[in-house]
């Protein structure tokens, strides 16, 4: 059963006797954990057990799981670090008894739930106890999604939120988001909000709600040093400043947009495509379409010219030769006054 699958049939209370979240996203197990939380206790944590199965028998969580809820109706076992799913255990100062949890989970009670936690990319599929776990519990992969995944994850969320996105939105949501699964979801449920149920989520709307990021930031100031527009560059910094992004990092950022237009100018005259670009340079697709909408405002020259500026920018700041900050704002000034700016409508090659 995949993540969001999981999120549908807790929203719907089909919620099994036990279940198994297995993968190295933590972002898909803490919130199927939250999900439970809410759906099983409602605030009561009274009726809440958590327990590291690196410390804490299997024998003696049943023991829990069996034992009948003193407030409430239900109680929820959360027991973490399921080492014994490893095709190679870690070695405990104590044993796991698995016949007991294969006993219980034959016959499973009704005022429990029990939530079996391992954080790892795979279990072992060959062991018993995994194969009964999959015939009589909930087992979720919370792995995390590959790149060819996102779209889809996006579009199912958005189904989930009633909401349709429009195509050249995900691109977006994709090259910005998709590093941050917390932030992804954040994100959509703040735009579905604004356009309402039913409401489609524009390219317009996405860029002028969602979160700034250094990412989207660093793209931004690469648009105003190629329009040669220096307050705008400015502004864009003081921003950033305000996120706390330092001068250092941020030439890392812009030598990164800027070495990856300077690349894709290359292999586009070599003759590449776009996925043959992608696979070379090993960036997001979308950072290839952008960069391929962009050379043509540069010159080879012009390119050479800015990464030799950041190269110089970042030995000044690096060697305490100037303030940083005064050495970013000269920086900007000579992107967009300097030779960029005389050379930019030569940049037909």
């Amino acid at each position: 059963m995949s993540y969001l699958e999981a999120v549908k049939q807790i929203k719907k209370n089909q919620i099994s006797s036990v279940f198994l979240l297995y993968g190295n996203e933590p972002y898909f197990i803490q919130s199927l954990k939250t999900r439970l939380m809410e759906a099983i206790l409602d605030d009561d944590k009274d009726n809440l057990s958590s327990y590291d199965l690196e410390e804490t028998s299997i024998q003696d969580v049943i023991a829990d799981t069996e034992t009948f809820p003193l407030f409430g109706e239900r109680k929820l076992i959360i027991a973490t670090n399921a080492v014994f799913l490893k095709a190679k255990p870690d070695k405990l100062s104590f044993e796991h008894d698995l016949e007991s949890l294969q006993r219980y989970l034959s016959a499973p009670v009704d005022f429990s739930v029990l939530v079996l936690i391992a954080p790892y990319e795979k279990i072992d599929e060959r062991k018993k106890v995994t194969k009964q776990l999959k015939k009589q519990a909930s087992v979720v992969a919370c792995n995390a999604i590959k790149e060819y995944e996102l779209k889809k994850w996006i579009s199912q969320l958005a189904d989930q939120l009633h909401v349709t996105i429009g195509d050249d939105v995900y691109d977006l949501l994709e090259s910005e988001l998709s590093t941050n699964l917390h932030l992804l979801e954040s994100e959509l449920k703040k735009l579905a909000m604004y356009v309402g149920e039913n409401g489609e989520i524009t390219r317009e709307i996405a860029e002028a709600l969602l979160s700034h990021t250094t990412t989207n930031s660093s793209l931004k100031l690469v648009d105003a040093v190629m329009n040669r527009d220096l307050h705008k560059a400015i502004a864009i910094y003081k921003d950033l400043e305000k996120m706390k992004e330092e001068p250092i990092a941020l030439i890392g950022l812009l030598a990164f947009q800027f070495r990856t237009i300077f690349r894709v100018k290359l292999l586009k005259q070599k003759g590449y495509s776009q996925s043959h670009m992608q696979k070379q340079l090993g960036v997001h697709p979308y950072v290839i379409k952008i960069a391929m909408q962009r050379e043509k405002q540069f010159s080879i020259d012009t390119l050479e010219y800015i990464m030799d500026q950041l190269a110089d920018a970042d030995a000044a700041m690096k060697q305490g030769s100037m303030e940083k900050e005064l050495a970013f704002e000269i920086l900007l000034y000579h992107l967009t006054k300097g030779k960029i700016a005389r050379t930019k409508a030569q940049a037909s090659d």
